[in-house]
């Protein structure tokens, strides 16, 4: 009597367990989430998650394909030679939706219309993706084209079929740049880092790796189902929270070389300033200028240091084929120490051998970025670098070619050689 019972029980439990498990995909609201930038560089693009409720449990999830750790082990390692993992996790909407508030970030939601077998097949696809890792790449493996390919399956693969096929408005750099616009600085660094790879045309599916772009175009999508029925894909748009005093989202890229060429051109009058003060103040002028080599050989080798570290040594392709390696390189950071002895030399014409020596190294800049120039001539190759160039060009000018002192120090190496 007692083992009927015991089996009695034990059938009651694996049928709550499976009644439990069953989903049926009418009783599921699947939404995508997305979220405006956020203060830290990681977050200036957005991000994007999937939410998953079933009416009928009421357990509203909550799915991430772009959560990673500062504190994993060698994290930091791993990032450097682009080798960064991404994991997938589970958690609360309400929490995630809060958090986005409290940081003051946008967050709007998208409701799906999805054919009920589809929600079925797609609930269980997230469910057995929940904790894999997969290889960060910026534009083309991130949080929102795992989801892009999961409403890809559901609409029999239409979806990535249709925007492929569509041309886009911008190139991969000028998307970035439409968010990176208010930081010169890192607007600069990055994409000085960013080769010829992210520069040609591509697909409404490529521009589709930035959340706002992806609610841009789904909106506006309609798909046929497996009954011959047109669905929109998008049957619904709530916006849960507008963030207030944040930099905006730029429609349009602005030209940033016009801004990059006036501060340049600043830079190089302060420049030519130091000159003119040498000639009138030749102790101080010396150590000023002399100081000011170091400093811009120390920036622009470093720079250039880290870019060529990444364009050889490392798996981040939009990196590679970079052709501001021709002008701004490892070699620069020789000018650090020529720039201390030249300002702090007493002999004469030791410090004429160290301006020679700092005026030919930056003048190799001069050519390297007018050979740059050259290259994109070519119809089969193009590199949006102007804003790299027209930095580094009035500043190496100036240090290669300030007419009064590159006269006096021909005419003194000439009579000693003479």
């Amino acid at each position: 009597m007692l083992k009927r019972i015991l089996f009695f029980l034990l059938l009651c439990l694996a049928s709550i367990n499976l009644s439990a498990q069953y989903v049926n995909g009418d009783d599921l609201e699947i939404k995508i989430a997305v979220a405006g930038p956020d203060t830290q560089l990681y977050f200036w693009w957005g991000h994007l998650a999937l939410i998953i409720n079933n009416t009928r449990t009421n357990e509203n999830y909550f799915y991430d394909y772009g959560v990673f750790s500062f504190n994993k082990e060698d994290f930091y390692y791993d990032f450097a030679f682009g080798r960064l993992n991404y994991t997938s996790v589970k958690s609360s909407t309400d929490y995630n939706i809060n958090n986005y508030i409290e940081n003051n970030r946008d967050i709007t939601l998208y409701t799906l219309d999805l054919p009920s077998e589809k929600k079925e097949i797609l609930y269980h696809e997230v469910q057995l993706s929940i904790g894999d890792e997969y290889l960060y790449h910026h534009f083309y493996q991130n949080c929102v084209t795992r989801v892009l390919d999961l409403i890809n399956d559901a609409t029999d693969g239409q979806f990535k079929s249709h925007f492929q096929n569509t041309p886009g408005r911008y190139t991969l750099r000028q998307h970035v740049r439409r968010f990176t616009w208010f930081s010169p600085f890192y607007d600069w660094i990055l994409n000085f880092w960013m080769g010829q790879r992210i520069d040609v045309p591509i697909s409404v599916w490529d521009e589709m790796f930035l959340p706002s772009e992806t609610a841009r175009q789904i909106v506006d999508y309609y798909y046929i189902d497996s009954d011959d029925n047109i669905r929109k894909l998008v049957t619904d748009v709530e916006t849960i929270y507008t963030a207030h005093s944040r930099p905006g989202i730029l429609e349009v890229p602005l030209k940033q070389w016009l801004i990059t060429l006036g501060f340049s051109i600043f830079l190089a009058a302060v420049l030519g300033f130091l000159f003119f003060m040498q000639k009138k103040f030749p102790a101080a002028g010396q150590v000023l200028l002399g100081l000011t080599h170091s400093f811009l050989g120390l920036f622009f080798g470093f720079t250039g240091l880290l870019l060529f570290f990444m364009a050889f040594f490392t798996v981040h392709d939009y990196t590679f084929n970079n052709i501001n390696l021709l002008f701004c390189n490892p070699l620069l950071l020789a000018a650090f120490p020529l720039g201390i002895r030249y300002a702090f030399s007493s002999n004469y014409y030791k410090r004429i051998k160290f301006e020679f020596m700092l005026r030919l190294l930056w003048l190799l800049v001069v050519l390297g970025i007018f050979v740059s120039m050259l290259i994109k001539i070519s119809p089969n190759y193009w590199q949006d670098n102007l804003t790299d160039q027209m930095l580094m060009l009035p500043i190496a000018l100036v240090l290669s070619l300030e007419p009064a002192g590159l006269k006096r120090m021909v005419r003194r190496i000439f009579w000693r050689c003479f």
